[in-house]
């Protein structure tokens, strides 16, 4: 991947965090490369390396190496990136994961052992969330926040209700390891097989399902996002980039391939053979961003089938349930009704 980038809101977070550790802010722009420029708006995109050295440098000149662990918990995600806001305006925790996965390129563009980041896995009757981040040897700092993030925004929405249970973490114990105790609150295993947070299995059954929130704002933060997300993947392989483009524009139905390729600066002629080169059709890439789409739409509970039909382009429900089953082996309401199955299980 070069010259990965992520979202400039958590650096800015995190500068002004150490500033009022006593660390000197014009020092730390320096060590890290960046500018306040570059971090007033929350989602300008930034090296990731950029970050990095931030807060190499901020440990640096604060001398606590849980200086980020600390930062985690004493911030609101939502202040720092629309995911937070998208989160927080979720059904259900499998909904706020689902948004996480399909926008975790947003937070930082980073290297995943598999399709998502994030996994809801349960086994023998408990639950945990795998994280399926690669972490080079060393390197502690992704997963310790993410699990961090976890933990304290659950901490913060819901008081008094138990969320993390136990933590496991590839990695040995970091200098600050004693801190884990006081910030965590649960057992932590070091060196373990992999990189997961145990969790009250209460949390996956309909009864945990969130306070309704407002489908309106819901919307807006994911069409925001969206726009984002099309920015980001725009310097990428031909596939995201054609996704991007047809996002915005599902509701359309039918979509022509000749008009997307003049308006991706191509004709329709390259952008069939830089298709063909990925190993992917333009009528492959429109079905499989329709079942993505429709999966997202009627798991998250705020449409109908008939508003979900309209939203994917179908002129009518009839043709989106046939394509659903296709997809699916079942019909709309019959994977609702499975879905609903499995979270009172």
């Amino acid at each position: 991947m070069e010259q990965p980038t992520m979202a400039a809101g958590f650096a800015a977070a995190l500068l002004d965090y150490a500033v009022d550790r006593g660390a000197p802010r014009a020092a730390l722009l320096t060590a890290s490369g960046l500018t306040d420029t570059q971090l007033t708006d929350q989602d300008n995109r930034i090296p990731v390396a950029g970050y990095q050295a931030l807060i190499g440098a901020a440990i640096e000149a604060t001398g606590d190496t849980a200086l980020l662990l600390r930062h985690t918990f004493d911030t609101r995600l939502e202040t720092m990136s629309i995911i937070g806001q998208i989160v927080h305006s979720s059904a259900s925790l499998r909904h706020s994961i689902e948004q996480l996965n399909r926008y975790v390129r947003l937070v930082a563009e980073v290297e995943l052992h598999g399709p998502d980041r994030f996994e809801l896995r349960e086994r023998g009757g408990e639950v945990w969330i795998v994280d399926h981040l690669v972490v080079p040897p060393g390197d502690y700092f992704g997963i310790e926040a993410s699990f961090a993030r976890f933990v304290s925004e659950f901490r913060r929405g819901f008081p008094g209700h138990p969320f993390a249970l136990a933590l496991d973490v590839t990695y040995p114990p970091p200098p600050h390891a004693a801190a884990y105790a006081a910030l965590f609150r649960v057992p932590v295993r070091f060196n373990a097989p992999r990189n997961a947070l145990r969790i009250d299995p209460i949390w996956i059954t309909s009864k945990s399902e969130f306070e309704p929130g407002n489908a309106y704002a819901f919307g807006l933060f994911t069409r925001h996002a969206d726009a984002l997300l099309a920015e980001v993947t725009s310097a990428s392989g031909t596939r995201a980039r054609v996704e991007a483009a047809i996002l915005p524009r599902l509701h359309e139905g039918s979509l022509s391939m000749d008009a997307l390729a003049r308006d991706m600066g191509m004709s329709r002629q390259t952008l069939y053979r830089r298709l063909r080169d990925e190993g992917v059709t333009f009528a492959e890439i429109h079905d499989a961003l329709r079942h993505r789409m429709a999966l997202d739409y009627l798991g998250a509970r705020k449409v109908s089938v008939n508003e979900a039909a309209y939203l994917l382009g179908f002129s009518e429900a009839s043709s989106f349930v046939r394509a659903f089953r296709r997809w699916t082996g079942a019909s709309p309401t019959g994977w609702l009704r499975g879905t609903e199955g499995e979270a009172a299980g």
